[in-house]
């Protein structure tokens, strides 16, 4: 599982040219999922994620967490966060989870988010064209991927 998590100062999710979600103070997380991907990898980056110390301090130094800020969480599914491109100039997503398997990874990541920070969690919707728009904060980006967590 690959997730980019961006902290944003408010971010939103547009279908067919209407708001579908948005949030503000928190963070945007684009996930990726493979076919080996299981609920350890799930379990694994939300407590990761929720314990991210990526947000500012009284001091401006990167100490507090989204729970400490109470910050919230748009997730957005992303696909092509597994695409190969050593061969070629058209990108293959032969890692990607198919539809039947992420679409069931991704359901459970949010489940999961919303037992940790309750009423804190957004989403996007699975396979739908999506307009995304955000305000990154710092920049802060960071790419998580749950095969090199070791």
């Amino acid at each position: 599982m690959r997730v980019v998590i961006q902290r944003v100062k408010n971010a939103s999710v547009s279908i067919d040219n209407k708001l579908f979600s948005e949030i503000n103070n928190g963070l945007l997380i684009l996930s990726g999922f493979e076919n080996n991907d299981d609920t350890n990898d799930i379990e694994w980056l939300v407590k990761k994620i929720s314990q991210l110390r990526i947000f500012n301090d009284n001091d401006g130094l990167m100490n507090n967490s989204i729970t400490d800020i109470d910050g919230e969480l748009l997730i957005v599914s992303q696909f092509t966060l597994h695409a190969k491109t050593k061969k070629g100039n058209r990108p293959s997503y032969i890692h990607a989870a198919k539809p039947d398997i992420a679409i069931a990874l991704y359901n459970e990541f949010i489940r999961k988010f919303n037992v940790a920070l309750p009423n804190k969690i957004k989403s996007g919707k699975f396979g739908a064209d999506m307009q995304i728009e955000l305000i990154n904060d710092g920049p802060v980006t960071i790419i998580i991927d749950t095969k090199n967590k070791e």
